[in-house]
Order: C-alpha cells, then sequence, then structure tokens
C-alpha cells in the first residue's frame, strides 16, 4: 500500500479530466490508478443502448469480506455554459485564496478525492487490516439520460454475486455550509407533454375554425391550482410547475390549430408514478375536451428511515464540524433513486451553492473536512 492520498491534488487532477456526459476525459482512469495504489480491484465497465452514447462506468473494491460499505458518485459534469463567464479556465484546477475552482469541483468530483484520501488514511492506521470491504460505483451518466450507468452497474455487480451491504452516495447535500443536512431519500419526478388539437382559422371568422387554448387554459389551471398534498412527516408537500406553453404562431390573425404544454412533478412518499399520472388525467378529463398525454417518470419516490446509516454519517458530522446536521428528502433526483433497491443509502456531500454554475468551486477547508467526516464514518463502520 502506497503513502496517503492528497484529496486537493486528486480532486485537481479529476477536475482537469474534461467529462462533459457522456465524454469520460480520462477521469475514470486517473482515479482507478489512485485506487489501484491503494489495493483496489478495478472494473472499468462500458454500456450501450441504443440510441444513447456509450458510457464508462468504474466499480472498485477492496476486500472480499463483507459488510461491504459502497461510495457510490459520478466523475460526468455538466457543460461550462457561457466560457466568457467564468473568471477561470473551467478545466485548470486553479486555487485561489484557498478555494479550488472547476467544473465538477463540487459536484462531485470534490467528494470523491475526499472519500479516497480518507479511505488512504483509514488503511495507514488500519495497517491496512479491517473486517469487511470497501468499494466505489462510479458512473459516467448521472448527469445525462442515467440509462448507461447506475441502474445497469449495480445489475452488473449483483450478476457477479457481490453484495452491498451500505451505500454513501457524495452528491453535493449542504445547502450553505459544510454539515447542514443529509438526505436520507428523493420525491419521485414526472414530466408530462400535453398536446390539446383544434381546426386553423382566421381570427375573424371563429365560427369556422376551433381554437385549442381556451381548452388547455382550462387544463392548465386544474393542474396548477388544485394542491396535490399537505406533505408527510419526511417529505415536503408535493407540487406542480408548468414549464412551457407552445402553439407556434407568429401571427395575431391566424386560430393556432395546436396546443401544447409541458409539466414538472415533483411528488413525495405518498404517490407512485401511476397513482400521480391517474391524478393528472382525472384534472385532464374534468376540464373537459380532447387532449394527448405523453409522461416519463424519472424515479419514485422513495426513503431510507433513519437508521444506523443516518446516525453513523450525523455522528460524524458531528464530531468534525460541531453540528447536527437535518436529515432531509428535497432537491432534485440522484442516483440514490436506483441504489435504494439494493441497500440501504444515504446521500453527504459538498456544499451546492456553486453546483452547475460558472466558477464552480469548493473552499480547500470544506475539502479536508469533508474527507475528515468519511473517514469517520468509515471507521467507525468497521469496529476494530
Amino acid at each position: 500500500m502506497n503513502a496517503v492520498v492528497d484529496a486537493v491534488e486528486l480532486a485537481r487532477a479529476l477536475i482537469r479530466c474534461p467529462s462533459v456526459t457522456p465524454e469520460d476525459g480520462g477521469s475514470q482512469a486517473t482515479l482507478a490508478g489512485a485506487l489501484e495504489r491503494l489495493g483496489f480491484t478495478c472494473h472499468p465497465v462500458t454500456f450501450s443502448a441504443p440510441g444513447t452514447p456509450d458510457v464508462k462506468n468504474l466499480y472498485a473494491r477492496l476486500g472480499t469480506g463483507s459488510p461491504n460499505f459502497c461510495f457510490a458518485g459520478h466523475t460526468d459534469v455538466v457543460p461550462i455554459g457561457d466560457r466568457g463567464s467564468w473568471t477561470v479556465d473551467p478545466f485548470a484546477a486553479e486555487i485561489h485564496d484557498g478555494v479550488l475552482y472547476g467544473r465538477g469541483a463540487a459536484d462531485m468530483k470534490g467528494a470523491i478525492a475526499a472519500f479516497v484520501g480518507a479511505v488512504s488514511r483509514f488503511l495507514e492506521r488500519r495497517g491496512g487490516a479491517f473486517d469487511g470491504s470497501i468499494s466505489l460505483l462510479i458512473t459516467g451518466d448521472e448527469e445525462g439520460p442515467a440509462v448507461n450507468g447506475t441502474v445497469k452497474l449495480l445489475r452488473w455487480v449483483a450478476g457477479r454475486g457481490e453484495r452491498i451491504d451500505d451505500c454513501l452516495v457524495g452528491e453535493p447535500t449542504n445547502p450553505t455550509q459544510l454539515g447542514e443536512m443529509i438526505k436520507i431519500g428523493r420525491r419521485g419526478a414526472l414530466s408530462g407533454w400535453i398536446t390539446v388539437r383544434g381546426v386553423q382559422g382566421h381570427t375573424a371568422y371563429p365560427q369556422l375554425a376551433d381554437n385549442p387554448l381556451p381548452r388547455l387554459a382550462r387544463m392548465l389551471t386544474a393542474l396548477a391550482e388544485t394542491p396535490i398534498d399537505d406533505g408527510t412527516e419526511h417529505f415536503q408537500p408535493s407540487n406542480l410547475q408548468l414549464t412551457t406553453v407552445d402553439v407556434g404562431n407568429a401571427a395575431t390573425n391566424v386560430i393556432p390549430g395546436i396546443a401544447r404544454a409541458a409539466f414538472n412533478i415533483r411528488f413525495n412518499d405518498l404517490h407512485s408514478g401511476d397513482s400521480m399520472l391517474a391524478w393528472v388525467r382525472e384534472r385532464l378529463d374534468a376540464a373537459g375536451g380532447g387532449y394527448e398525454l405523453e409522461t416519463h417518470l424519472t424515479g419514485e419516490s422513495f426513503l431510507t428511515p433513519p437508521g444506523r446509516l443516518s446516525a453513523l454519517i450525523q455522528h460524524s458530522i458531528g464530531s468534525v464540524v460541531g453540528s447536527e446536521a437535518a436529515l432531509s428528502t428535497t432537491g432534485g433526483t440522484s442516483d440514490a433513486r436506483f441504489i435504494k433497491d439494493y441497500c440501504g443509502v444515504a446521500e453527504f456531500g459538498a456544499v451546492g451553492q456553486t453546483m452547475h454554475k460558472v466558477d464552480e468551486r469548493i473552499a480547500l477547508a470544506d475539502l479536508a473536512a469533508l474527507g475528515d467526516i468519511y473517514e469517520r464514518v468509515i471507521d467507525n463502520y468497521f469496529p476494530g
């Protein structure tokens, strides 16, 4: 086993890999190199599907015993946006005034590096000996369609006869400062597209046309102005947001023949994707008129009830930064929605204020503290 991994230098090396989904940019080979030096067995796995790009993934494991504690994350990042708005090169991994800048610094190459650094220190203190296994489940498809990533890698691991007992996902969970929040569940997400058809015509002769807009407006009102629920013990109320209304009509004297709208629902554990779809159809039908509805379910809501894993993370956070992290289910979706079908899962990572923004960054003090927290989690997970 080699020396302790410098989390800052590993984070910088990962950021310098331009791994905008679905490109890997050498990021997973960089990570695998650091893990192999610690004794991990690394398995690069590429998955494919018709109509989607191939995606590189990585499963690495140290040890063969049980329990198997897994860290899950992604090396892919979102596009940089307007290059001129960045004050630094987004892939240069520059450090200014104690802050590391670059795409992926917060979401979530910094967390991956912090975990690897934590494992290296844990192994050094334990002399490389502990009862169980540590693994990493890393995808290059989290920021994309999530077709050739974590969901397939989990099946691949299970197909090898391997079991993951508990999983920590390194997503940026903290709103403003490190130690505020652990995610123990996520809301479900359902997107929908409504099409209402009419008959195009002249605005001066409405009797010769059929305007679809009033019907669509009634439907959208029925969706947007009806509360879905009041929330549950661990979840906020479900909500529906209208995202666009389109008719493609630039003329003021033409009644459009087709009107379309889209919406997105984030729903709690009172609902499933099927029950949420039934709720939508019930309100559209009540508004009256024909329509076409297409939907896409990104993920079901889920909850890992507070227990040993969340308590372990809370205790580790408190021992490092002195705060009691809240257990939350807020935010969007993550790959934890796939992992929950295999084991208990919780999420804790960096501060998320700059994720997906220009000048994405992480304070070096936060990177160090995050590594200390991860080290406490591992140390307490494996007694000895």
